[in-house]
């Protein structure tokens, strides 16, 4: 897979509509298939956008509401079906291992995938493979909920016409990438004179909160952050009294936390027209889309 995008797969609330169904993001990020919160009926959700499940290798879920795990069983039943070879690694918060186990086992099946779990009960790393860093978060919506950062790793990319004219060429540029300086002519050239480092690029998903400080900070400099917005301002007492946040709140957190693009999602089905999402959030943070199942935000390096 060396596509990179983030596809909807659904971006309604507790309540699906004709148009939006549960819950359910797939990051796709070169080897990675890393899916979000599957809620109910994710499993279809994949048939109508056109991509095989198989591509998942990593499961999040960011707490234990029905409409943000509902699908979690059924999608590692589909794995299971199809037969896939990679491992499953599946994130969750840890006070939430029962509700786990019941999804995973709640019917009569032979198991034949590795599913490998990665319960979370401390904020921090919770996986780095030299590739990708994950981090894990807990925000505030009432019960144990984790926001999610996924951070691929920097790397060192040469410039041509400076590994030329510092007259590193053919074997050695490889010494130079391993022993960090070498000696041309009795000059030293070091890794910093003939290359940069590119920052990896960052996903951010919100989900499910008030505001708070943690919010910000796994949104910090993502290139794309996907956060909830439940509500409408008109309505923040409801968002307030149901631990949510407001497109305007969500705008805020993406202009504190210095993110480049927004995507809001997780919709009340109070509402039918999501212009409204655009007309709170843009003012406050610009670069504001809202999701809309079977939407695409590509993900370019």
């Amino acid at each position: 897979m060396t596509v990179r995008d983030l596809v909807i797969l659904g971006c309604s609330s507790q309540q699906p509509t004709r148009k939006r169904n549960h819950g359910a993001y797939l990051l796709r990020w070169n080897e990675e298939g890393l899916l979000f919160d599957p809620g109910e009926g994710t499993q279809r959700q994949f048939i109508f956008a056109n991509i095989a499940p198989p591509c998942v290798n990593r499961i999040f879920v960011s707490h234990f509401h029905g409409d943000h795990c509902l699908g979690l069983g059924s999608m590692l039943m589909r794995l299971n079906l199809d037969k896939v070879t990679h491992p499953i690694h599946c994130y969750y918060p840890a006070s939430g291992k029962k509700y786990f186990d019941r999804l995973r086992f709640g019917t009569i099946y032979h198991q034949t995938i590795e599913v490998i779990e990665h319960p979370i009960s401390e904020e921090g790393i919770v996986h780095d493979d030299g590739k990708f860093q994950i981090e894990a978060y807990f925000l505030e919506h009432g019960v144990d909920t984790v926001g999610y950062r996924v951070k691929e790793a920097d790397v060192r990319k040469f410039d041509r016409e400076k590994l030329l004219s510092h007259g590193v060429q053919g074997p050695l540029v490889r010494e130079l990438e391993e022993k960090g300086s070498i000696l041309i002519d009795g000059k030293k050239v070091s890794l910093d004179d003939v290359s940069r480092i590119r920052t990896g690029d960052i996903f951010a998903i919100v989900i499910d909160t008030l505001p708070c400080k943690n919010a910000i900070h796994i949104a910090k400099d993502a290139k794309l952050l996907l956060c909830e917005a439940t509500y409408l301002g008109e309505h923040r007492d409801l968002a307030r009294n149901y631990r949510h946040l407001t497109a305007g709140q969500a705008a805020q957190i993406a202009k504190e936390a210095g993110a480049q693009q927004l995507v809001l999602t997780h919709f009340s089905a109070r509402y039918l027209d999501l212009k409204p999402f655009l007309e709170e959030a843009r003012p406050i943070f610009p670069n504001t889309d809202v999701a809309e199942d079977f939407k695409r935000f590509d993900f370019p390096r």
